[in-house]
């Protein structure tokens, strides 16, 4: 077995190649980082750094000094986006060792690198997989596999060599920390997380190929790496960390991967910065969890584009909730934006397709996979990899970053077209006993529900009675998606937040935003069925202020204050409960009155007034959302209606009803009492 010696010091310098237009745009460089010599960007403390809502700009100087999008400064511009994630995502990437050797092993097709530092050593091990004949062979370094989880015939029966990345030979999948292969070597690292460990391992692999290129011929100008889920993840950090690799093939690498923390914090049951798995990152990044997402100087759109000018293609699966496709496919749009600006489009690509397993592929996402394999590794300028595959036609992206070179960061107001909505004012449903109403000019029809000052936070337990609540019936006519939107103002986190429910579901936790002054939240996201529902909100921390809701089958947040609400009233902010039939509940000449008498033990009786013949609903609910009883559910001539409710086979509590006719709908509390 030939051994040889890598020094500490590496000199940089560059491998250009041409590209399919001919720009001397480098697809590959023969370093690891080649803006090892730039200035450190400044690194803020967590309380120091701003919000930015919308996506960051991955072409804007981290000192706030401007943007710049020529090619010339990218490579600086690169490494201030490495250090920032180093900074408060992973840890440093460590980039000294004393002594690296190497060796491959003809007779097993072992290739074992030793790295030494403060005089203990780690040792890689793969057994590689080459082809036959003299090669140089491009290679692909599969985490875990020689092919990752990519079928292994894409490269085989393209001479490709296979090179396994055994990552527990540095840091075990849930790390322990301190204890691990990588922390002999740098202790004082202790904290460090595992896709920093293990992007510096794939980098000594490297290493180690560049020293046994005589007895392993690698055309070290043309490897890949790839790996699925969170091996996707840690393909994606290698490819991004270590400029001599080629090509980047990131599967499903969800949360903490492709998709961007800001976006995964609008969605629900996905993989975001304060559910990812804590052994991966360090311990600081999760202070940017939930509300302080919008903290972090970067995302992952940038993570993505730190690769570029070379190649990345993405791969994601819809059909597993956790992976955060949708954040996936806004990322890979934003991301893709540094490759558009360089003219070298073709070298970013991305496949989101559901309909198979986890880590598994169909077959025209095969096809898509060895375009860039046969274009990036074999040099085959001819396929097409100019690859965007995805199901995500009610998205744009473009909210994300339209931002981008206008000045300060915002989120554009998108025409909301033809969308099935639903408009509130919070102080104009039914509202909870629990809640003031108070007047605000800046306030949709200039007032806001507040939770009564002296009550108690109800953060761990749910609303168990009907006042800590605020009622929003509402009608949809289609089965599809629908979002609810709330606007808030939170002038600080962590005190902010509300209890949510639809129908007779659970209750859910609402976090609240921290905003300067009003602003609409996604409250929530639900499959609905065409009909009747109920929405509810209660109250969760004293301070939480609710103005207005809408409910859409729109993707996006309103702008301003939203449309008109289909009922307005006159807030009344001196009554312990308000309710908006005591202020008549005009909309027009419709009028729902006030049960009477109320509370009462057996019967009562509703009075409604409508404008026109026109059908009425008027059904009777708990204060879970169940429906109790129909009272009217046919069609009724102009004026005065009373309706009668027999009660006695109810148990006492309280209840509330809907009336609902044409555009109009309006809901009320009852109180049965006992005998």
């Amino acid at each position: 077995m030939r051994t040889r010696i890598l020094l500490l010091t590496l000199f940089m310098s560059t491998c250009v190649v041409m590209n399919t237009f001919n720009q001397d745009i480098p697809l590959v460089y023969d370093v690891e980082n080649t803006g090892a010599d730039c200035p450190e960007p400044p690194l803020p403390t967590f309380e120091e750094l701003p919000f930015i809502e919308p996506l960051t700009d991955p072409f804007e100087w981290s000192d706030g000094s401007g943007r710049d999008t020529t090619f010339a400064s990218w490579r600086c511009r690169r490494a201030e986006i490495k250090a920032e994630i180093e900074k408060y995502e992973i840890g440093p990437k460590p980039v000294d060792h004393d002594t690296l050797f190497a060796g491959f092993n003809k007779a097993d097709s072992v290739l074992t690198v030793h790295v030494i530092k403060n005089d203990d050593t780690l040792t890689l091990t793969s057994k590689v997989i080459p082809p036959a004949g003299d090669g140089p062979f491009p290679a692909v370094i599969g985490i875990g596999f020689g092919s990752g989880s990519l079928p292994s015939d894409i490269f085989t029966s393209r001479d490709i060599a296979m090179i396994p990345f055994n990552y527990w030979q540095v840091m075990a999948h849930t790390q322990s920390r301190g204890n691990e292969p990588i922390n002999r070597l740098y202790p004082e690292l202790v904290y460090m997380g595992a896709y920093s460990a293990w992007s510096w391992g794939v980098s000594r692999l490297i290493d180690g190929l560049e020293l046994v290129s005589d007895d392993l011929p690698i055309d070290l100008k043309h490897m890949a790496v790839t790996g699925c889920s969170f091996a996707g993840k840690m393909a994606l950090f290698a490819g991004a960390f270590d400029e001599r690799i080629a090509l980047t093939i990131a599967q499903e690498s969800g949360g903490g991967g492709a998709a961007a923390w800001r976006v995964s914090q609008t969605l629900e049951g996905v993989e975001n910065l304060g559910n990812t798995n804590h052994s991966w990152f360090i311990e600081d990044m999760f202070q940017f969890s939930s509300k302080n997402v919008s903290k972090l100087p970067h995302d992952h759109h940038e993570l993505m584009a730190m690769v570029a000018p070379r190649a990345l293609f993405v791969l994601g699966n819809p059909d597993y909730v956790w992976l955060a496709d949708e954040s996936g496919y806004v990322s890979c749009e934003a991301a893709k934006r540094v490759w558009d600006n360089f003219n070298i489009s073709d070298r970013f690509g991305f496949s989101i397709s559901g309909g198979h397993t986890h880590c598994g592929i169909l077959d025209f996402q095969k096809t898509e996979i060895e375009a860039f394999v046969d274009k990036f590794l074999l040099g085959d300028t001819l396929v097409n990899t100019n690859i965007e595959t995805h199901p995500y036609s009610n998205v744009n992206p473009v909210y994300w970053y339209d931002w981008w070179g206008k000045g300060e960061p915002y989120f554009p107001v998108i025409d909301r077209g033809e969308s099935e909505e639903v408009w509130f004012e919070a102080e104009c449903a039914t509202v909870g006993a629990a809640w003031n109403i108070r007047l605000d000019t800046t306030a949709s029809n200039e007032s806001y529900t507040i939770p009564k000052q002296g009550l108690t936070n109800n953060i761990t337990n749910w609303p168990a009675d009907s006042g800590s609540l605020i009622y929003f019936p509402f009608t949809v006519h289609n089965d599809t998606t629908f979002y609810v939107f709330g606007r808030v103002n939170c002038s600080a986190y962590d005190t902010y937040s509300f209890w949510r429910k639809l129908d007779d579901k659970s209750f859910e936790r609402i976090y609240g935003d921290r905003t300067n002054g009003w602003k609409w939240i996604q409250f929530s996201k639900h499959e609905l069925t065409a009909g009747e529902h109920i929405y509810a909100i209660g109250y969760r921390q004293n301070e939480a202020m609710l103005d207005k809701i809408c409910i859409s089958d729109f993707r996006y947040p309103p702008g301003e204050t939203g449309e008109p609400a289909e009922f307005l009233c006159t807030p009344d902010t001196t009554t312990q409960f308000y309710s908006s039939i005591n202020m008549l509940n005009v909309y027009g000449s419709w009028t729902l009155g006030q049960n009477y008498p109320n509370p009462f033990k057996t019967n009562t009786t509703i009075a409604f007034e409508i404008p026109r013949p026109v059908f009425v609903s008027l059904k009777v609910y708990s204060v879970l959302g169940e429906e109790i009883a129909e009272l009217a559910g046919k069609k009724y001539n102009t004026g005065k209606h009373i309706v009668e409710f027999d009660a006695r086979k109810l148990p006492r509590g309280v209840y509330f009803y809907t009336l609902k006719a044409d555009r109009f709908s309006a809901s009320q509390k009852m109180i049965i009492k006992g005998e």
